[in-house]
């Protein structure tokens, strides 16, 4: 059983039966079954598809924010904000797909001709998070349908409610039976799933450790597996930022899910000419952060997801403490049974932190001082990850060389890094390997053939 619990109250909302063995491998049954035929669907049939499910989502967006808010605490209108996310991706894929799928044709030097076509594989298991219960699956079912591939759902435990949900608005919207399925499973079954013949291919977001185990498990049945981890990104703000836009944003930044989000900006690194005034400003927003009932519409964060998850970051605040950094403001419980902390900010961090090689999934903000261009890009890059950046600079030159030497899969620049579906989201280093949405999300899981013609 998956037990459902509240985050804002802590009181238990519903129970969730898992599937045994005989139904996982009746489930498998009709993904291999459904990707026969849905391999061959015409392209117009996947269109329509999408678009239905895309409609889906916007009609039953607050069935699905309610279920969001219930289980994982983010604030309702967060949560209204990623059903509809969810439906721009599959009207990306609906509107763009049969696009990105197009053949590409090479006259070779003999005079005949070359092409790639795009297949798809089969059944692509997803194992996911609770941050994000919609948008993560959203971005990786969209392009899989699209592709013509067919898809499983391992979803995290505490979000149980969003994945029946997520199947409902899938099959209500005419999907063949098959094309998505939801897999009430435990860990434990996720080896044997994977090795299993009709996986084609396995996708994670996660943690760092779930990504090495899924990993070497699909490598060691020679699959595919796209891997997005976690992250400790930098926020970088440099002499020629404009202070007024760049510190709301930061906060917004560092709270945004309650700070439980993989490209959260994590570490605010400060040029020393502005550090005094960003670091005073900066402060006194994150001390005015309203955190409380994500139903109401005056808070700005909810809960953490759990109790647990609030107990990790307070042992990471106090090993923090330990080691010599200041805790300035916030890192606080606050009242009642919910998961609450206060939005805090860290500073005077050791370059031998702890915190300094881990990810914090919570709303503590480190600020850190650089005295240059060159010793900004060194504290970017001096952790184990590499996802995402935003850098705050009107210089085009250190533009430049931000775009360049930060070591991270996407880089923002006066603005905060936001997944979207027109553009490839991924990491390198320890935050995984793989791209999803874009063109490159609808590529990861075919088949590049190459025809070789005697013309």
């Amino acid at each position: 059983m998956f037990t459902s619990i509240n985050p804002a109250t802590g009181v238990e909302v519903a129970m969730y039966e898992e599937i045994d063995l005989v139904e996982l491998e009746n489930r498998l049954v009709l993904a291999s079954s459904a990707f026969e035929s849905w391999r061959t669907s015409l392209m117009t049939e996947r269109q329509e598809l999408l678009t239905r499910i895309a409609d889906n989502f916007e009609t039953n967006k607050h069935r699905l924010a309610a279920m969001a808010t219930t289980e994982m605490g983010k604030t309702y209108s967060s949560a209204i904000a990623e059903a509809e996310k969810c439906a721009a991706v599959f009207r990306y894929y609906a509107q763009h797909g049969v696009e990105l799928l197009q053949s590409t044709t090479t006259k070779l030097p003999s005079g005949k001709t070359a092409e790639t076509i795009w297949l798809p594989l089969g059944a692509i298991l997803a194992i996911m998070p609770w941050n994000f219960p919609y948008w993560q699956v959203a971005r990786f079912i969209a392009p899989t349908i699209m592709a013509g591939n067919v898809g499983l759902l391992k979803h995290a435990p505490n979000v149980q409610g969003c994945a029946a949900l997520l199947e409902e608005v899938v099959q209500t919207a005419g999907a063949p039976t098959g094309v998505f399925q939801n897999l009430p499973i435990q860990l434990s079954v996720i080896p044997d799933l994977i090795a299993d013949d009709r996986v084609a291919a396995v996708t994670l977001t996660g943690s760092e450790r779930a990504g090495c185990a899924v990993g070497a498990q699909a490598g060691g049945a020679l699959k595919k597996v796209v891997l997005e981890l976690g992250g400790s990104d930098p926020f970088i703000v440099m002499p020629s930022a404009n202070l007024d836009e760049a510190v709301p944003q930061a906060v917004k930044a560092r709270i945004q899910n309650t700070g439980q989000s993989c490209i959260c900006g994590k570490r605010m690194i400060v040029h020393a000419d502005i550090y005094d005034e960003f670091l005073e400003r900066f402060v006194s927003a994150m001390k005015a952060v309203k955190a409380g009932d994500p139903l109401k519409p005056d808070t700005d964060m909810g809960p953490l997801s759990s109790l647990a998850q609030r107990d990790l970051i307070l042992k990471q605040i106090e090993k923090a403490k330990q080691e010599g950094a200041r805790l300035l403001v916030g890192g606080e419980v606050l009242e009642g049974r919910g998961a609450y902390l206060s939005a805090g900010v860290l500073v005077d961090l050791p370059t031998n932190s702890s915190l300094m090689r881990e990810e914090i999934f919570g709303p503590i903000a480190i600020v850190l001082k650089a005295e240059n261009i060159d010793e900004a890009i060194e504290i970017a890059n001096d952790v184990p990850y590499g996802l995402g950046s935003s850098v705050w600079t009107n210089d085009f030159a250190e533009q430049g060389r931000f775009a360049r030497e930060i070591e991270a899969g996407m880089t923002a620049f006066n603005q905060i890094l936001v997944s979207m579906p027109e553009v490839s989201f991924g990491g390198i280093k320890r935050s995984g390997h793989g791209r999803e949405l874009g063109s490159l999300g609808l590529h990861e899981f075919m088949n590049a053939k190459t025809v070789l013609y005697s013309h």
